[in-house]
């Protein structure tokens, strides 16, 4: 998410830049099955009997718990990412296909909503009709750049492209790649009861910085083709070679400069860095280039208490470039933006182009998703929650929600436990955690009341202007918030989404029902298995709300420092045994990839914590029924070891070297062995489970925990 609304995820998700052609992030779950489409999607379930037994659990207990089943389960042509959450993805998707089909039959009989959702997937699926317009629906876009007489006049243009594409709402994933800046609503970072206006640096179109301005052989090598991409683009837009060769050129020169004056995404992870607050008139003297009024008017932005302005040095950079670059550059560059933001729901030569490049190219993924997919991906996230409504009446039945509440509140038992019996906090730290724990909301499935997307115009004859509609709602919406009471009850992810999260300013923890299926979640496993996979998951949402960056935020969202100077101390000593222990060389990645701790910290701290606290609870349960963790189950594993590898069958994955690159440079999250393999060596538990000694690999000298 962008730094304006920091949310804690689960699984990892690519910059905003790679997810037009797939809406979906490269989770746990996103994967395709390629090889026969007509076949209903199988779902991985857990079998302790996929072990490989040839390996000693006790040197690597990832590859111990997985082996067997990424040989068996190679990476489909479509994806950059494999694994046992794959036939979920596509089960959900089918699920999701098979209501926009029935949906979009053109009868009087439909519903809104019906109506709604089917007219977006005929006009997604009209491919003959996509490439007859040709790039027409884009031209309107390109006419409005090319009538600018003025740089004063760049300023409506800018309020334009942010209505029209996803990307520079607070709600999208990152707004460094929306156009020359991110704009929205977002709650107050010191009262967040308010809701005020946030701008968010912005202007790239690669997935961050470092791809600019690193100077290691294959940065390079990546920043020349991207030039050669934006050249071909231009080119299937219109222009002829020769100036789209030029033209290339200058974006290159002006995204890299934006690029220099970023905020690395290390320092944005601390709060106190993006919480910059500004006067309207201090922000037209930041950048006065830039015709504030105009750009407020445009968008409809209520009135601002006052602006939070996440990184006021990279505005003043911006300020230099729109002062020396002539009014052309920035036509040229505006352009492209447009160019780039269209792609994917144009002709297939554009598409193509577009896969090419940000797909094969950056991500190593080697075909496209069939075109269902991808209109199943776009769906969800213009419509997601219309979208969602079905997805909850066939997937996630009551039970299934009553039960994972049981968990969350089990879990949030073993929280309050844990904080009660650390030696390192003081009672006066204590009482503030606990009292944070007791105010966090949990919310399951979906959400309390459907958003209402009546307002949205949706034809049957433009997938382009289907998208723009749904972005400019969506821009819309998240700007209306600026000066009203604060909706904790919204969420950020979508009903069928594989994912999870913890928001610190809303102080909730978030489980769509798309990650409550197998093999994350079986109502028909034992809790064992069920804590292990779906209560590691609960239990890392719930210690984000405590990591490095959670801890600074109070029970009602404020970013207020409630520790004791000491208890903090503390803190920071068991978080920078993470940190440093994370930081590491990623071979998989390719030669030189090294992973930053300091950058995954937060998700590394919640991953080590969520799965105490999940084990935590399940041994209270088993306490209940008599059992204990060492019981044996009728298979010969005991609860405890049925734990274990249940949590690692949830996180068995193939990563493609290209991915797993961008991965390690512009994601918080760690790659699945290390989500494995570094939390269980940190863990006496295990060694308990399965017999390891001191000297082992699985056994570490050094344990980190925090939580």
């Amino acid at each position: 998410m962008s730094i304006s609304r920091i949310i804690l995820c689960l699984f990892m998700t690519l910059p905003v830049v790679l997810l037009g052609q797939n809406p979906a992030p490269p989770t746990a779950a996103n994967a395709a099955v390629t090889a026969d489409k007509t076949k209903v999607p199988k779902l991985d379930h857990f079998d302790p009997d996929l072990v490989d037994k040839t390996l000693n659990p006790c040197d690597d207990f990832y590859k111990y718990a997985c082996n067997k089943w990424i040989a068996a389960n190679p990476i489909p042509a479509d994806q950059v990412y494999w694994s046992t959450g794959g036939g979920l993805e596509m089960w959900n998707d089918n699920l999701l296909r098979e209501t926009l089909q029935a949906a979009s039959k053109n009868d009087s009989t439909r519903s809104a909503v019906q109506r709604k959702i089917g007219d977006y997937w005929a006009a997604c699926m009209d491919e003959s009709g996509i490439e007859a317009a040709g790039t027409k629906p884009l031209q309107p876009e390109l006419d409005r750049i090319a009538g600018l007489k003025s740089k004063k006049e760049i300023t409506l243009e800018i309020a334009h492209l942010h209505h029209a594409f996803p990307g520079a709402w607070e709600g999208s994933d990152n707004q460094t790649n929306a156009p020359f800046f991110g704009f929205s609503g977002g709650q107050d970072y010191d009262d967040a009861s308010k809701v005020v206006a946030q701008i968010d640096q912005g202007g790239l179109t690669l997935p961050n910085r470092d791809y600019y301005i690193s100077t290691d052989e294959k940065s390079v090598e990546t920043l020349k083709k991207y030039r050669v991409h934006v050249q071909k683009m231009l080119v299937l837009a219109g222009e002829p070679e020769a100036q789209a060769s030029d033209d290339a050129g200058t974006v290159l020169e002006l995204e890299t400069a934006m690029a220099k004056a970023q905020m690395d995404n290390v320092t944005r992870r601390d709060p106190k860095n993006i919480n910059n607050k500004m006067s309207l008139a201090q922000i037209r003297e930041l950048t006065p280039s830039i015709q504030w009024d105009v750009y407020l008017r445009a968008v409809n932005a209520p009135v601002s208490e006052h602006y939070i302005v996440s990184s006021p040095n990279f505005f003043r950079a911006e300020e230099k470039l729109l002062a020396e670059h002539p009014l052309e550059h920035w036509k040229i560059y505006m352009r492209w933006q447009a160019v780039h933001q269209a792609a994917p729901y144009l002709t297939k030569a554009m598409a193509d182009e577009n896969f090419d490049f940000f797909f094969r190219t950056l991500a190593g993924q080697e075909e496209q998703l069939p075109r269902w997919r991808r209109c199943t991906h776009s769906a969800d996230r213009d419509l997601g929650e219309a979208l969602g409504q079905a997805y909850v009446d066939r997937a996630f039945p009551p039970e299934s929600k009553a039960r994972t509440l049981e968990m969350v509140h089990a879990i949030e038992s073993a929280m309050h436990n844990d904080v009660e019996g650390v030696s390192w906090m003081t009672p006066a730290t204590k009482e503030q955690a606990i009292v944070k724990l007791k105010g966090i909301e949990d919310k399951i499935g979906y959400p309390s009341h459907w958003r209402d997307y009546s307002s949205v115009r949706i034809t049957r004859d433009s997938y382009l202007g289907n998208v723009e509609q749904s972005s400019s709602f969506e821009f819309e919406r998240w700007v209306a918030k600026i000066g009203k009471p604060v909706d904790r009850s919204e969420w950020t992810m979508t009903p069928p989404t594989i994912n999870a999260y913890y928001d610190p300013q809303l102080n909730t923890i978030n489980f769509p029902a798309g990650i409550l299926q197998p093999p994350f979640f079986e109502k028909t496993m034992d809790d064992a298995v069920n804590y292990g996979a779906i209560g590691m998951v609960i239990g890392h949402e719930l210690t984000h709300g405590f990591d490095d960056q959670g801890r600074k935020f109070d029970a009602h969202g404020n970013l207020r420092d409630w520790w004791t100077a000491e208890d903090a101390k503390q803190y920071d000593e068991r978080g920078k045994c993470i940190s440093d222990e994370y930081t590491q060389e990623v071979p998989d990645a390719g030669a030189g990839v090294k992973q930053n701790g300091l950058l995954t910290q937060g998700e590394d701290t919640a991953d080590n914590g969520g799965i105490h606290l999940a084990l935590f609870a399940l041994e209270a349960d088993l306490k209940k029924q008599g059992k204990s963790l060492d019981d044996k189950g009728p298979d010969g594993w005991t609860y405890l070891q049925r734990f274990f590898l249940a949590n690692a069958y949830s996180w068995c994955s193939s990563v493609r070297p290209e991915v797993a690159r961008l991965i390690v440079t512009t994601n918080p999250h760690s790659l699945p062995i290390f989500r494995i393999d570094n939390v269980v060596s940190n863990m006496s538990e295990f060694s308990q489970a399965f017999g390891c000694k001191a000297g082992q690999k699985m056994v570490r000298a050094n344990a980190c925990r925090v939580w």
